[in-house]
């Protein structure tokens, strides 16, 4: 099966590309770096020609105002050339809950991705995800100073990016669902205190203060961003992932 791999260089691209090959499919990694701008359209159509599944794993270059914009010609030029070259499949990786959150003009942004698939005309698998044990770091960030982390008691349930990537790469391979498949890690915790857990873990001396104001998950209300009942649970416990960091 040949996989054309839109974002085939990043943090999931790179490890799906690496999983389909391993498993004897002819997986093509694009991105910038590789000659395909999926903005302008140069180079759009040769990534996806011949391709019997696209996996678009690209994403906005920022969280504001601009994010949606983004998703609208990226997805305009990747489904106009997928139809137009038979592409039996369209795959993009989303966010658990997205369409709970209409505060966060990203999160709104993910849901017009998710809007232009299901009327693409292609056969769509969306594969939603929890957060990423990855970006814990990123967001500890966004309210730090020299002493403090303030960070709201929103509940997250985060998932290791090797699992997403084996999540997509299973879906990949498969029948399209033409809907959406969840994705979650094993342990649900509120977010001051994963803060804590990671600081500690880093040998950062920086206390959380929690904050139900603080930061982009001050706009998440309740649960929504954690697994809904039938959700697929990936492996990884996040003071494991911690441990090997």
């Amino acid at each position: 099966m040949k996989i054309a791999v839109i974002g085939g260089t990043g943090l999931i691209g790179s490890q799906v590309v690496r999983n389909l090959t391993a498993a004897g499919h002819e997986a093509v990694p694009h991105s910038l770096s590789t000659g395909v701008d999926i903005i302008t359209g140069t180079g759009v159509a040769e990534a996806v020609a011949g391709a019997d599944v696209v996996v678009n794993l690209t994403n906005s270059p920022t969280f504001d105002d601009a994010s949606p914009a983004f998703f609208q010609t990226s997805m305009d030029n990747l489904l106009t050339a997928s139809a137009q070259a038979g592409v039996g499949h369209f795959v993009i990786l989303s966010i658990v809950g997205v369409d709970q959150v209409p505060d966060l003009v990203y999160y709104r942004a993910k849901v017009l991705q998710e809007d232009l698939l299901r009327a693409g005309g292609v056969p769509f698998s969306i594969v939603r995800a929890t957060q990423f044990m990855e970006f814990m770091d990123a967001a500890l960030s966004w309210t730090a100073d020299d002493k403090t982390v303030r960070l709201p008691r929103t509940p997250i349930q985060p998932i290791a990016a090797a699992d997403v990537a084996a999540a997509v790469s299973e879906v990949a391979v498969g029948a399209p669902l033409n809907g959406v498949r969840n994705i979650a890690g094993p342990d649900v915790l509120p977010l001051d205190d994963l803060g804590r857990l990671t600081l500690k873990a880093r040998g950062d001396s920086r206390s959380v203060v929690t904050d139900d104001t603080a930061g982009m998950f001050a706009a998440v209300k309740g649960d929504v961003i954690i697994a809904p009942a039938g959700a697929v649970i990936a492996p990884t416990r996040y003071i494991d992932w911690l441990a090997r960091g």
